[in-house]
């Protein structure tokens, strides 16, 4: 049964404590993101997988520290680390990737800092992990939520409805 989002905020602000100390990749990054997943009511093992081999560019191989085919990659990093080189690590895997494996979510993260970058929408989201509870939302994706964009009405459209209105107020008058 899926989570509720009080539920997702509440179990955030506990990742958020449990977390606020640790900053050693090797040690705990492993633990960190099945935590994470956690938080939204997903077990990691149902739908990821660490340390994915994948030949790079140029042809030596590479372990993407987490993979969930066709939806986020994330390059986790120790705390304090430059997440702009983790995301080019990222991105170098893309080549070795089938496409339909590509993600649509690149997350680079040290423990403390988490960037989110949205390849669809072209977008980049930075937050700290205490501010996590306040960002669970750009996470819909992970429990099957989709962005609907609704486009402004054309004109013609606004001008017809409006006549239509001004038609059905003037047989009302007459009648």
């Amino acid at each position: 049964m899926a989570l509720s989002w009080n539920e997702i905020k509440s179990r955030a602000i506990e990742f958020s404590k449990e977390w606020e100390n640790d900053f050693n990749e090797h040690a705990e990054a492993k633990s960190f993101m099945d935590a994470f997943f956690n938080v939204f009511g997903i077990p990691r093992r149902r739908v990821a997988t660490f340390e994915a081999t994948v030949k790079k560019e140029d042809g030596r191989q590479g372990f993407i520290d987490l993979l969930w085919k066709a939806n986020i990659l994330i390059e986790f990093k120790s705390r304090g680390k430059d997440l702009e080189k983790a995301h080019q690590q990222a991105k170098d895997y893309f080549p070795g990737l089938k496409d339909s494996d590509l993600p649509k979510f690149i997350l680079v993260c040290d423990f403390e800092r988490f960037r989110l970058y949205d390849l669809e929408e072209g977008t980049t989201t930075e937050f700290h992990l205490r501010d996590l509870v306040h960002n669970v939302q750009h996470f819909a994706y992970l429990l099957g939520y989709q962005k609907k964009v609704y486009k402004e009405q054309d004109p013609a459209n606004i001008k017809a409805a409006e006549l239509m209105g001004k038609l059905h107020d003037r047989l009302e008058e007459i009648g």
